[in-house]
């Protein structure tokens, strides 16, 4: 049976461009279709300047709001990745296999670390290292598959050359995952600037749905969604950015076409009010089960429990042959 893993880094509050952009394909088709662990992975939220009580309150709402969004502990492995001692185990492994050249190669790092320097910040060692712990956390479970966004497309590049050159080098070990681009995933962009990403760790959160705003809150934001000029909807993402952002999201709250949406609208309001209406929808059951689910926190520990035991099962045969492979004495 395929392997699916994917995680999710609580840097921020889920926003609406997470829900669409991947867990909703988690939670339709991939739990159901393969052997799918999912993971908040805390550790990488450590890369930068953070508060610790902080992280701690968004690893727990992470969890909470990927079962409340419908992942089925029944169907697949949810867990926290500090949970797991296999993932640093293995991370220094791999370290040991890269080099420093593809660390500061890395597209992400380049970006925050220029952002970190010209805030006058410092930049932590594991801002550099932190694709190879990604890489740890796929390799360890032998995925087959790794469901990402095209920004994270070269981090599975690069855990596919760590795999291959440690097979080389000590033995067939790892499988060489690779990653899949989600078949019907929107990229929801930021209501306030729609030539950027919906992300949920933006400083200026004017233009983010956040998975928790309540109702009024959600459709002021779309209200005052940037539009673009002239009057008619036509979907054109180079010329009608902003008119093009939320024909996206209407059709992926409704499941249907944006060109054919754009054919029924003569003013910005309408389609704004629209929008408005079907995120609030899609957003209700979300909101509701998550309330419920807060309520019962030892269902939350207990489902992050048992996750974490049968990830351990799954990722220690295949770190501890690589702890061999690589030249480890083995523990008594």
């Amino acid at each position: 049976m395929t392997r699916i893993f994917s995680g999710i880094k609580p840097t921020g509050h889920l926003t609406l461009g997470n829900y669409l952009g991947a867990v909703r394909q988690w939670v339709e088709t991939d739990q159901h279709r393969a052997d799918a662990l999912f993971s908040v992975v805390d550790l990488h939220a450590l890369t930068v300047d953070h508060d610790p009580a902080r992280v701690r309150r968004l690893s727990r709402q992470a969890a909470t709001l990927l079962l409340a969004a419908g992942l089925d502990p029944a169907l697949c492995t949810l867990f926290v990745q500090s949970h797991v001692d296999e993932h640093t185990r293995l991370s220094y492994l791999l370290e040991c296999t890269a080099s420093d050249g593809e660390m500061r190669r890395m597209i992400q790092y380049k970006e925050k670390s220029a952002r970190e320097k010209a805030a006058g910040g410092s930049v932590r060692l594991s801002l550099l290292t932190y694709p190879v712990l990604m890489a740890a956390d796929i390799l360890a479970y032998g995925a087959d598959e790794v469901p990402v966004g095209d920004d994270q497309a070269q981090h599975v590049e690069l855990t596919r050359d760590l795999a291959v050159r440690f097979n080389q080098r000590y033995g067939q070990t790892f499988t060489v995952p690779r990653a899949v681009l989600p078949q019907v995933a929107a990229r929801v962009m930021d209501l306030q600037d729609p030539t950027s990403k919906m992300g949920k760790s933006h400083a200026e959160t004017s233009g983010i749905v956040y998975l928790l705003d309540e109702p009024d809150v959600v459709r002021r934001k779309v209200m005052r969604a940037v539009t673009d000029s002239g009057s008619e909807v036509v979907y054109d993402r180079e010329a009608k950015p902003g008119v093009t952002n939320l024909l996206e999201l209407l059709a992926a709250c409704t499941d249907k076409d944006p060109g054919e949406l754009a054919a029924g609208y003569t003013s910005y309001g309408a389609l704004k009010k629209d929008t408005a209406d079907a995120v609030v929808e899609l957003l209700r059951p979300l909101r509701e089960r998550h309330a419920e689910l807060c309520a019962d926190p030892a269902y939350v520990d207990g489902v992050l429990r048992e996750g974490a035991r049968r990830a351990r099962e799954l990722a220690r045969p295949t770190v501890d042959a690589a702890y061999r492979a690589i030249g480890l004495l083995p523990a008594g």
